[in-house]
Formats: structure tokens, sequence, C-alpha cells
């Protein structure tokens, strides 16, 4: 039997950019001398959301803007070379364009740091295409409750 379907081993080029991007952050720490992780590193975020097509860049500072109104303890930071926010270092939420993985929808995902806990099965991620004002309100309820 033949087929068409290309089939690889490994990553693909978008999973080993991302890790290559993941690499970079660790070392940045140690890059910025003294200041190390205590360094703001929201401008890194938002140049990173800065650099999104449209659609994503929207959607990415909507949902950075309700990190900042509902979850000010979380801490912007980069992870996997997408928008994240971290309580103590651990990541609680990113958002993953969808560019980044060539995917039908942006993404706004949750870590098992999240406080989402609802009897024994609720949802990790959601799939992001607008953010209406319905969609605000509920984004907003999720990241308060993730950050506890």
């Amino acid at each position: 039997m033949t087929t068409n379907a290309k089939s690889y081993d490994g990553f693909t080029e978008d999973e080993r950019d991302a890790m290559k991007e993941r690499a970079k952050e660790l070392k940045a720490p140690a890059r910025r001398g003294s200041r190390g992780a205590k360094a703001d590193t929201e401008p890194e975020v938002l140049a990173k959301i800065a650099e999104m097509e449209e659609a994503d860049r929207v959607l990415a500072e909507r949902v950075h803007a309700l990190v900042k109104e509902n979850a000010p303890a979380l801490t912007a930071k980069l992870w996997y070379g997408m928008p994240a926010y971290a309580r103590d270092g651990k990541v609680v939420c990113f958002f993953q364009s969808a560019q980044k993985f060539k995917s039908r929808y942006a993404t706004l995902g949750f870590s098992d740091q999240a406080a989402l806990d609802e009897d024994t099965l609720w949802p990790t991620s959601y799939a992001l295409t607008a953010m209406t004002p319905a969609t605000e309100k509920r984004v907003a309820a999720l990241l308060a409750q993730a950050a506890g």
C-alpha cells in the first residue's frame, strides 16, 4: 500500500523553533546579570505580541490587558516564544497564536498551576477566534480563577 502522506520522525520545524526559543528564554536571566529572573520581562512579551499577524495580535493584546486587569499577581514572561503569565516563576496561562503552529485558531491555554479544577474533568485550553464582550467576560473569569 502506498500513500502520498509525508511521514516524519521527530519534531516539526515549528516545534524545533519553539524549543530554540525556549532555550533562549532559559539563558536570558544569566545574560541579565545581577537582575536575573527579577527583571521586568513584560517588554519582551509586548514585543513578541507586536510581531504577530494582525488577527492574533489583536487577541493577544486583549488577553494581555485582561490578565493585567483580572490577575495582576501574574507576571508576564515568554514561554516557548509565546506570551505567558506566571506565578512564582511557574506558568499559569499562555496565549498561542494561530500562526505559530499554523493552526486554525489561537489558543488560550492553562497549565496545571491554574486553579481551574472542577470535579474530575475540566478544559485546559480554549480556542479563541474573536474577542466579543461575552468572550472577554468569560476569559476574565477564567483568568481570575486560574490566578487563584
